[in-house]
């Protein structure tokens, strides 16, 4: 018995057993039906965060940007997209075990450097990083995020080894991010992975276990310091104005002194000066003037009594009641 309908099928019955025939316009449909599928399959869309770059048979064809794209279906071409938009972050020294509960293993092997001044520091750091080129991201290296890793530990040893241990742990972080995230940026130009450092972040510097009860009482002693310092710095802030200003007044008064020396002198000068041009007129009047100038100068500043030698007794000028006096008197004349 044959059957032809409209769905273009035909049942025959040989033998006991039943054959499907299919009509050749039908297979054409079923070739372009999937055909049609196989080109539908090469539509893909990018989003705005993302780049599509395109192969053929492996090989780099054309780099597409947001929006609805074709390409050649599987297994001619393939289309990755990346994300190129999005930060990125790789950690350094310690690793996340579980992010809900924000628990974090360090890693030792990783964490320990050495300082400038051979001193141990075991540092933890955060890299952030986005994708520039989507193409050398895909293709100029093996393992990107691997490779970033190994120079971030790099750029961060160089960089830490170029510096002391106070500036790694306290006031230098600043410094010691930006220094470490030039020098990796520099490293990864050179690999030429497509990829921009954005930051490079310190988490935790700290002392190796084994010596960070010492060095916790480095701050202790520095806040000594700078209490003695600052202590230091007030009595020389009271003392030395005070210094100053009594050296400038002694310096005040010696100038004065030295004036007032020097005036005198002059004033000595132009009386002697004087004294001579009358002794040379008048020699004998001179002296005499000058021993009675003399004369009235030192008696008034002498206990000295003056007796006639023509009195029989000193009682009526000295009294009975002045015997000590009477005796000096005596030998005095005896002399």
């Amino acid at each position: 018995m044959n059957y032809d309908n409209e769905l273009g099928r035909a049942i025959k019955e040989k033998g006991g057993i039943l054959e499907l025939e299919i009509p050749n316009k039908w297979l054409g449909r079923g070739a372009a039906i999937i055909t049609a599928g196989w080109l539908a399959s090469g539509i893909y869309f990018v989003g705005p965060t993302g780049e599509g770059v395109e192969t053929r048979f492996g090989k780099y064809t054309a780099t597409t940007t947001s929006g609805l794209h074709w390409h050649m279906p599987w297994p001619i071409e393939k289309v990755t997209i990346p994300e190129v938009t999005n930060v990125r972050r790789l950690e350094v020294g310690f690793k996340t075990v579980d992010q809900a509960t924000k628990k974090f293993e360090k890693v030792d092997l990783e964490a320990h450097m050495l300082t400038g001044d051979e001193n141990i520091v075991d540092l933890e750091a955060i890299v952030q990083y986005n994708i520039v080129n989507a193409r050398d991201y895909l293709f100029n290296c093996r393992d990107v995020e691997g490779t970033i890793k190994d120079a971030s530990e790099a750029a961060l040893r160089q960089v830490v080894g170029d510096n002391g241990i106070d500036m790694a742990m306290t006031y230098g972080k600043t410094q010691i991010q930006d220094m470490s995230k030039l020098v990796l940026q520099k490293i990864i130009k050179e690999y030429n992975c497509g990829v921009q450092i954005t930051a490079v972040q310190l988490q935790d510097v700290d002392p190796p276990r084994e010596v960070k009860k010492a060095f916790d009482d480095v701050p202790k002693a520095k806040e000594d310091r700078d209490k003695s310092v600052n202590i230091a710095q007030a009595y020389s802030n009271d003392v030395i104005p005070k210094a100053r200003g009594e050296a400038a007044q002694m310096i005040e008064q010696a100038k004065g002194y030295k004036a007032q020396q020097i005036e005198k002198a002059k004033g000595d000068t132009n009386r002697f000066t004087q004294i001579l041009t009358e002794y040379r007129k008048a020699p004998e009047i001179t002296a005499q003037r000058m021993y009675i100038d003399t004369m009235q100068t030192v008696y008034p500043n002498m206990d000295v009594t003056f007796i006639d030698g023509k009195l029989g007794s000193v009682l009526p000028v000295l009294g009975l009641n002045k015997t000590e006096k009477l005796e000096k008197i005596i030998k005095g004349g005896q002399k």
